[in-house]
This record gives structure tokens, C-alpha cells and sequence, in this order.
């Protein structure tokens, strides 16, 4: 599969769980809203903002142009054809997880396949892999539903769109 030529492997998700957006209850290391900083904690967000040399600050912005310039000097196939990846990857963890989280699977599959179907013919030499890939997640997602002995019982409700 074709990365993007930072010549750095793209980063998978940061674990299992993805954030649920909603609200969370303060813990030891982070105070709660509109509360005072805990002594035994890490700073907040707000007060390594304050807290800012205006050096990294500098250096910060710098660093993002640089990554935005590398980016506008890579095909958006390339960059497109990662994300997909980045969905097949989502996809497997959440096959490989025990139990395994046969819903999120799904999703992350038919966002794969949607992203495929609608872009076919414009990923470039990326797509055959990704077509591949796509084939093969599916197989995988109907060998560990029948595992789990949900696919008999559900039938095609189980198999992700189009497999």
C-alpha cells in the first residue's frame, strides 16, 4: 500500500475504546471544568496554552505549515487511499478485539466500501490493493460473526453492505 512520502508509517488509532464525545467525569489527573488545577496532576490544556513560550509557540506554526506544504505536494489519491487504509485498519481491530465489536467492524467496513464504490476509477495505482483489502476484511467479518454465532441467527443483517 502507498503512504504518503514523510517516509513515517501513519499512526493507528490510539486504542481500542475511540472517545464518545460526550462528557467525562474529573479524574486525578484532570481537573474538573472551571475547577483549579490538582497539584498531583499534569496541567490542563488551558494553562499550557498560558504558559506558552512564544518560541514554541513560533516553532509550532512553523512546523504545521511545513506539514501542510507536504501535503499540498501529495496526489490526494495517496492521502485518500490512506484513509482508506486507516478505515480497513479500524476494521480489523475491532474484528480482532475479544469479544469481538461485530457493529463497529461493520461500520468502519461499509465506510470502506462507500469510499471505494464512490471514487472508482480516481484512487490510482492504490485501488487494486484497496479492492483487495476491502475483499478480504469482508471474508474476515463473516468468519468471525459465524465464530461468534451471530450470522445464522441474523443472517444478511450481519454481513457488511455490498458482501
Amino acid at each position: 500500500m502507498p503512504r504518503a512520502p514523510s517516509g513515517e508509517a501513519r499512526k493507528g488509532p490510539s486504542g481500542p475504546n475511540p472517545p464518545t464525545g460526550g462528557p467525562q467525569a474529573p479524574s486525578a489527573s484532570r481537573p474538573a471544568p472551571g475547577g483549579p488545577a490538582r497539584a498531583d496532576g499534569p496541567p490542563s490544556a488551558a494553562e499550557e496554552r498560558q504558559r506558552a513560550n512564544p518560541e514554541d509557540l513560533q516553532h509550532n506554526e512553523e512546523e504545521l505549515r511545513a506539514v501542510q506544504e507536504q501535503l499540498l505536494r501529495t496526489p490526494a489519491e495517496l492521502v485518500v487511499a490512506n484513509h482508506a487504509m486507516g478505515l480497513w485498519d479500524l476494521a480489523a481491530l475491532h474484528l480482532s478485539h475479544r469479544p469481538p465489536q461485530l457493529a463497529q467492524a461493520r461500520l468502519a467496513i461499509d465506510a470502506l466500501a462507500a469510499l471505494l464504490e464512490g471514487l472508482r476509477g480516481r484512487l490510482g495505482e492504490a485501488e487494486a490493493t484497496l479492492v483487495d483489502g476491502l475483499t478480504q476484511i469482508r471474508m474476515a467479518f463473516v468468519q468471525v460473526a459465524n465464530a461468534k454465532g451471530q450470522a445464522g441467527a441474523q443472517g444478511a443483517d450481519n454481513a457488511p453492505a455490498g458482501g
